[in-house]
Parts: C-alpha cells; sequence; structure tokens
C-alpha cells in the first residue's frame, strides 16, 4: 500500500514525538507507512501527493489568526506552503485529515472566518454529531455524543462555503467539517487521550493555554477524564484510503 503523510509543526522534540507515536498508535499504521515531516524544522521538499494515500496534518503552536506581523518567519513559511500544498488537494480532493492547527488552515483557505470567539481552554469536551455527521463514514461507529479533549485559542466562527458541518459543541460550534467528499478537518484532538493531553499541557505550561500556576490542578482534572472514541475516526480515515 501507499503511504500516509504527517505533517507535523511540533518544534518540542517531546511533544512531536509523542503525537506522531499517537497517529501511528490509532491509524494501525507502522513507521514506514506513516512518513512524518518536520515543517517547522525546514522548507517543505517537493512532493508527489500520488505518492501517498492521504495526507494527515497535526496540531501545533501556530494560529490562523495572529497579527500578520506577529507572526514568525516560520509561520509564515510554514502557512504559504500548505497553502499550496490545499491548492492541490482541495481541487483534487485527496484524502486529508487536519486535526486543530488542520481546521483553522483549511477554514481560512476555504474563505471560512478563523478567530479568537470560541477558543476553549485546556478541557475534555462533548462533541455532537450532526446528522452529516451520523451519516460520514469516516465518523461511523461513533456515538452521537461523545468526549474529546480539547485546547484551542481559535476556531473557525464562521463555516466555510464549501463545507459541511460534521460536528459541534456548545462552546465551540464548528468542532469538524468536511470539504468535498474526501477532506476533513477537526477542532478537538482526534489523536488525544489522557496521558497524550498531560504530556502536552506540560510541555506547552507557558504557551499562554493556561496559567502556567495551574498546572498540576488542571493536570488533575485531566486525569479524571474518559477519552475512547475519537480516535476511531483516525481508523476509519485509513481503512477508508489505504
Amino acid at each position: 500500500m501507499r503511504p500516509f503523510l504527517l505533517l507535523a509543526s511540533r518544534a518540542e522534540d517531546e511533544a512531536a514525538d509523542d503525537e506522531y507515536a499517537a497517529f501511528l498508535r490509532l491509524t494501525g499504521l507502522e513507521e514506514g507507512q506513516l512518513r512524518r515531516i518536520r515543517m517547522e524544522a525546514g522548507p517543505l521538499p517537493p512532493l508527489d501527493l500520488d505518492d501517498y494515500a492521504g495526507v494527515l496534518l497535526g496540531g501545533g503552536p501556530f494560529n490562523s489568526s495572529d497579527p500578520l506581523e506577529q507572526k514568525s518567519p516560520t509561520q509564515h513559511r510554514v502557512e504559504a506552503e500548505l497553502r499550496v500544498l490545499l491548492d492541490q488537494v482541495v481541487p483534487r480532493d485527496l484524502p486529508f485529515f487536519g486535526a486543530c492547527y488542520g481546521i483553522g488552515t483549511l477554514g481560512v483557505h476555504q474563505g471560512g472566518v478563523v478567530d479568537r470567539t470560541y477558543g476553549e481552554p485546556v478541557s475534555c469536551v462533548p462533541i455532537e454529531l450532526t446528522p452529516a455527521g451520523r451519516e460520514d463514514p469516516v465518523l461511523a461507529g461513533l456515538p452521537e455524543v461523545f468526549d474529546a479533549l480539547v485546547g484551542h485559542k481559535e476556531a473557525c466562527r464562521v463555516l466555510p462555503p464549501s463545507a459541511v458541518l460534521l460536528a459541534t459543541s456548545a462552546a465551540c460550534p464548528v468542532q469538524m467539517f468536511r470539504v468535498g467528499r474526501n477532506v476533513y478537518a477537526t477542532q478537538f484532538h482526534p489523536e488525544l487521550d489522557v496521558p497524550g493531553v498531560v504530556t502536552r499541557a506540560r510541555v506547552y505550561q507557558h504557551a499562554g493555554y493556561f496559567p502556567p500556576a495551574e498546572l498540576e490542578e488542571l493536570i488533575a482534572r485531566l486525569r479524571t477524564a474518559v477519552v475512547s472514541d475519537p480516535g476511531r475516526m483516525l481508523a476509519n480515515f485509513v481503512a477508508r484510503y489505504a
């Protein structure tokens, strides 16, 4: 089978490696079947998308809605490279799954409005599938309401005109959407379990997601969460397009 491609942008090795391990575990892919490129480390090499069964985009520290003057040269480069990539992915309806950062990137690319109206603290929240979500094959086997882990400063406030809303929540109306038949993005983190979110809380303690002094209190709350369903969509995605 052709491999899948994971595009990552986390500069911290601990968080980056934990993310890669989570995608491997939940998709059921071996390392040779999931090629990782860390975009923050250098320019994206030339890619022939025909070489891949699909593309996964992990989360990261960048926010699409950051003021232009506050974006680092690395962020500007990564955003430009992802725009060029999506210019190919969307017209071809190439299998694509973007987690968290993916919804901001794809949302902006497709003409949605991404801003800080619906940011969510690091937490476990109930996600509800829409009627379209209940019919989508990537969400097959998930309950209509399931718990997932979130933690984001921005979100999609206005759904792109090309998108179909698949999942929502009380505090963040756009939790997942699809463009075409095969291009997906989530606001929540389908790859995260409780140990994974604890790792990220420690790594990003000073990144502005929560008051740093509240780290241990936050971890204590997170450890009570039960998150077992979201990863199924990654397995479904790979099974559908492998």
